[in-house]
């Protein structure tokens, strides 16, 4: 994907861009004992006083991305979508150097990661398409599973970065397939919204039908249909604690994401789109920042 290469050694630094639900404790531990001696950390978030925090944890919070790129080794980059993560690496550019490896985390979707690639051509930089499966509690325990294609070389250089956030690296795409890695997490997000909406529906009915919830997960539960997702997911609802480890906002975005990516493959996806449109609701009724299984509250009039 491009000419230069990046140093043949671990990085020793690194900058974050983005730190929200996921971000925040990937620097975090970046910076801590999940890198093993720990790297040295720079972060940048759009709302500075969200990065503050993690100033207490060694990393040094920027007012700009340029700053906390500048003379990094590696940068992840881990924001909202797509327009954000390459609107983040332009205002990054000047500092941005050709050879520097670039792990981009986003969940941008196959349209956006077009733009992305291309900036990294443009700007001279190592590209690895890196994005992770699990949610806030995985992020903040340092066990993600990162997904990642990229060149060779980068391997070397990210090998500290990815032991920092996740438990396990899986490589995918055969010499560093463009995509690859978007294209696998797509498929698994489009599994892990139908379970969560399949969830919710269900004990949307149980309300309906004046069914006790907890006789329905009693009515699975050890068999071929229970599953400990479904278990995590209902407690949620039924214990009214819907903190967000998965935004439902976020969770809209990232189906249509996956609409569109099989609009562009040929393939019809009807429950991926019609699970979009119970986020969308949820969150016009106000539960937009909670966790997504909050969308059982789209099977309602009223959230």
């Amino acid at each position: 994907m491009t000419e230069n290469l990046p140093p043949s050694r671990p990085a020793r630094s690194v900058a974050v861009l983005g730190t929200g639900i996921m971000g925040f404790p990937m620097a975090r531990n970046l910076a801590g004992a999940g890198a093993g001696a720990g790297l040295e950390v720079r972060a940048w978030n759009r709302t500075r006083a969200k990065a503050e925090p993690l100033a207490a944890h060694g990393v040094r919070v920027t007012d700009t991305p340029a700053e906390a790129v500048d003379g990094a080794d590696a940068v992840l980059t881990m924001l909202y979508d797509g327009p954000a993560a390459l609107e983040a690496m332009r205002q990054a550019a000047p500092a941005l150097r050709p050879g520097m490896v670039w792990a981009q985390s986003t969940t941008a979707g196959l349209g956006a990661l077009d733009a992305l690639a291309a900036f990294a051509r443009e700007s001279g930089l190592v590209f690895v398409d890196a994005p992770v499966l699990g949610t806030k509690q995985p992020a903040e325990s340092g066990q993600l599973l990162v997904l990642a294609a990229g060149p060779e070389p980068a391997r070397i250089v990210l090998a500290p970065v990815f032991d920092g956030v996740g438990g396990r690296t899986l490589w995918v795409g055969e010499r560093g397939e463009e995509g690859a890695a978007s294209r696998l997490k797509l498929v698994a997000n489009s599994w892990v919204l139908t379970v969560t909406n399949g969830t919710a529906e269900a004990l949307a009915l149980a309300k309906g039908l004046g069914v006790d919830p907890r006789a329905f997960l009693d009515a699975v539960a050890g068999g071929p249909l229970d599953m400990g997702y479904l278990k995590a997911k209902a407690e949620l609802l039924l214990s009214g604690r819907l903190e967000a480890s998965f935004a439902t906002r976020t969770a809209e975005k990232d189906a249509r994401l996956i609409v569109e990516a099989g609009e562009r493959a040929g393939v019809r996806l009807d429950v991926a789109a019609a699970g979009a449109e119970r986020f969308r609701r949820a969150t016009e009724q106000g539960h937009g920042d909670e966790d997504m299984v909050a969308s059982y509250f789209a099977s309602f009039d009223e959230g």
